[in-house]
């Protein structure tokens, strides 16, 4: 509990008036009367018959507000941007997860990614989406959602989100509230229940990432503030690191973790997992502008220098702390520097980002391995120190490079960097002890019902054997 506490602290460290129309009258020409005299009477005047008066011109129409209509590109992008996720998930971090673990794990940890990946879409449809991105009951929509939209209820193909179909916008949106808990899957594989994973992820959905979200994306607090977040560098990354840490700790370290080795089985499904999610990133990042135009492109081009600085950054530091470049390393800095511009990609320029990324790529690096054996917790596969370090380093460092003098798209009016620095960081703060309380309670609650671990033997055994009856390879 103490390191928990210990960990927790570390990371905490024209309403425009109508003209009025002036209507003119004009007089018609009076007659004179006939002036009469004893001798001879006067001759009439000739008489003038007066202009008819000009209609007045109508007064204009108040302007009816205009009705957002659907975009067909930007549909059709939308609709392609979320199949992208998708392959991201499944199978992207499967591969990327199966290939780091050990062999007898391997089907477990896939197993465990493509089933959380199908419940998490479920309970999505069923009621997480109105919870996420409906208004919420009074104070309470400060922080979540109502049900209004549950069971998707009122949605047609005709509803709109923005200017694309609403269906669309739900499932896009799906995809990043099924692939953030399955990422914490990497923190505790090789030891835990796959009962235990299903009821966590379910409840995980409901108390940590749906409120998260809509505190974010969907009109709560932090919405309130200011804090920026394209694609979810506080909503995912953080979120999901934090959880992956709470839980490696709540469950412990692994058999032999330490005293016996424990080496990636296959680093060429891991080699191609990590290009699958990068090429399944710009759906995730580009796809959060939910439209095909000029900021879109801009995403395009932060997520692939960032992505690709990150995997240099990784590189050359573990080359020289260890000797040789290894392609694991590669592939967790290409991760590293992915999640760090996703929060940014949509507000700094590519140069911010080329720096973002490099970052990225060495800071992670310290963090899964001087952090990691100086704290001394066995998060198997990295996710707290990829994803939740290089999540609040982006989340931090967008309100540095939003600076329109270092490339950004500048800051809101009468808001300064050191202002929108703050921002991101409370933003960042009620992540992490949002999702490290909540977490923590969880799995204490799973734990205490189901329990957690699979016993020491069926560990010892595998989990592919012991707990699913198959073998990934025979």
């Amino acid at each position: 509990m103490k390191r928990l506490i210990a960990l927790l602290t570390l990371c905490a460290s024209v309403g425009v008036a109508a003209p009025a129309l002036a209507q003119q009258s004009t007089e018609g020409a009076g007659v004179p009367a006939a002036a009469q005299t004893e001798a001879k009477p006067a001759e009439a005047a000739p008489v003038t018959a007066a202009p008819v008066p000009a209609p007045a011109a109508p007064a204009p129409a108040p302007a009816e507000e205009k009705k957002p209509t659907l975009d067909s590109g930007s549909t059709a992008w939308m609709i392609t941007a979320t199949v992208l996720v998708i392959m991201m998930t499944i199978p992207g971090l499967a591969l990327f997860y199966g290939g780091m673990v050990r062999a007898k794990n391997a089907l477990s940890i896939l197993m465990q990614v493509f089933v959380t990946f199908s419940l998490l879409s479920v309970l999505w449809a069923v009621f997480a989406y109105s919870l996420a991105f409906s208004e919420g009951a009074g104070g309470l929509h400060k922080v979540i959602g109502g049900l209004s939209k549950a069971f998707m209820k009122g949605i047609t193909p005709e509803t709109l989100s923005g200017v694309i179909p609403e269906y669309v916008f739900a499932t896009f949106q799906m995809t990043f509230a099924a692939i953030t808990p399955a990422l914490i899957v990497g923190a505790f594989a090789e030891r835990i229940k796959f009962s235990a994973v299903l009821w966590f992820m379910a409840l995980w959905l409901v108390f940590c990432y749906v409120p998260i979200a809509h505190m974010v994306w969907g009109g709560g607090w932090l919405a309130d503030l200011g804090a920026k977040d394209f694609a979810g560098g506080t909503v995912v990354h953080v979120n999901a690191g934090i959880a992956g840490l709470v839980g490696a700790l709540v469950l412990g370290k692994r058999v032999g973790y330490g005293r016996e080795p424990m080496p990636p089985h296959n680093l060429s499904l891991t080699m191609v997992g990590a290009s699958l999610l990068w090429v399944g990133w710009f759906g995730f990042n580009v796809g959060s502008q939910l439209a095909a135009d000029g900021t879109a492109g801009l995403v395009l081009a932060n997520t692939q220098f960032a992505t690709a600085a990150a995997v240099l950054g990784w590189m050359f530091v573990e080359w020289m702390s260890k000797g040789k470049p290894s392609m694991l390393g590669a592939a967790s800095g290409a991760i590293a520097g992915l999640v760090a511009i996703t929060p940014a990609c949509g507000f700094v320029g590519p140069m911010g980002a080329l720096v973002i990324g490099a970052l990225a790529g060495i800071i992670c690096y310290w963090a899964v391995t001087s952090l990691k054996h100086a704290l001394g917790y066995d998060d198997s596969l990295d996710v707290f120190g990829v994803h939740g370090v290089g999540g609040m380093l982006g989340a931090i460092l967008t309100g540095v490079f939003m600076s329109a003098g270092l490339g950004g798209v500048g800051y809101p009016e009468g808001v300064s960097m050191g202002g929108q620095v703050m921002k991101q960081i409370i933003a960042t703060l009620t992540t992490i002890v949002w999702t490290g309380i909540l977490s923590f309670v969880l799995y204490k609650v799973i734990d205490a019902t189901i329990g957690l671990r699979v016993t020491e033997e069926e560990e010892r055994e595998g989990l592919d054997v012991t707990s699913h009856g198959e073998k990934a390879y025979n």
